[in-house]
């Protein structure tokens, strides 16, 4: 394990491996460090708009494929003997009753909790993945607005959407932060999956997911991701619910965003009621302490590394 260890700290940016020792102890680095050597687990949601999680556990013991249920999520499993490429050969795949996601990329829906005939915004929303589980939520009952700046990650969005049977999502391809002023105060709940330097996803097997990081990067990234807020804040209802997520592990695009909002924006911070192994609080040795209610979840072997903070528009 040690060997693996110094072999991850020799791929992965210097800088970014210091971060992690700095702000997490010891231990705790050596097993994120270890969750960066490899494959994680498939994972996958049933889409309850065309199938149930009772047919495809069946499904899947007749043609021998191992899963565990997720505990905070009845929709979700762990499959255990099958790699992704070999579920997409499989017809539920490719007819849309399943989606191959992150357990972490589940939650953000899960925390904003669509409800039926609600309007909801999803401001950065390709491939699509928490766009057709929120439709599935809301059982295709109200609307959606779905959002992508990437003219090419927009056609993707839209062919999942299609394949999913979520009918109640409409596709635009537009700049995030420009919704606000174009929707003021329009949507019930907003969710803000920000673009970001994807710390929690990296891979020494793929140099593209660690390739591009820098401080830089990610003071960049922290800059484009306030102004997102700003205009998920205008676009929200008051009363409105929204819901700021990433995949990276710095504060820089997690609690110092907060910290900002909290400084400059009518909101506050709700309590996350999900129970989730390998899940720690928010930082708050420098900032508001209501940021402790919002969430990091720390990569593993079944979990990518996220941040989840549950906000309300007073």
């Amino acid at each position: 394990m040690l060997a693996s260890i110094s072999d991850v700290k020799r791929r992965l940016p210097e800088e970014f491996i210091d971060y992690i020792y700095e702000e997490f102890s010891v231990g705790t680095a050596d097993k994120m460090l270890y969750s960066f050597m490899g494959d994680r687990y498939t994972t996958l949601r049933v889409n309850t708009l065309k199938y149930d999680i009772s047919s495809l556990m069946e499904y899947f013991k007749s043609i021998n494929i191992k899963f565990d249920r997720v505990q905070w999520y009845k929709d979700a499993l762990i499959i255990k003997n099958a790699d992704e490429k070999s579920l997409e050969k499989l017809d539920i795949y490719k007819n849309g009753y399943i989606y191959i996601q992150s357990l972490p990329s589940m939650i953000p829906p899960l925390v904003l909790d669509p409800q039926r005939g609600e309007k909801i915004l999803d401001m950065t929303a390709a491939p699509g993945s928490k766009t057709t589980q929120m439709a599935a939520m809301m059982n295709n009952e109200g609307y959606i607005l779905a959002n992508e700046l990437d003219k090419i990650r927009c056609e993707r969005l839209k062919y999942n959407v299609e394949l999913q049977g979520a009918s109640i999502v409409e596709v635009v391809n537009g700049r995030g932060e420009q919704l606000g002023d174009k929707y003021p105060e329009e949507f019930d709940r907003v969710l803000l999956d920000a673009p970001c330097s994807g710390e929690g996803r990296f891979n020494i097997k793929d140099v593209k997911t660690y390739r591009f990081w820098s401080h830089r990067e990610v003071n960049r990234l922290s800059n484009l991701q306030r102004k997102l807020f700003l205009s998920a804040y205008k676009a929200l209802k008051k009363g409105g619910i929204m819901v700021y997520s990433t995949c990276t592990l710095n504060r820089k695009e997690n609690e110092e965003v907060l910290d900002w909002a909290l400084n400059n924006l009518d909101i506050e911070i709700l309590n996350i009621d999900l129970k989730i192994n390998g899940v720690v609080e928010a930082f708050t040795d420098r900032y508001d302490k209501s940021i402790s209610k919002a969430i990091r979840v720390l990569p593993s072997k079944e979990l990518e590394g996220f941040f989840v903070c549950k906000i309300k528009k007073n």
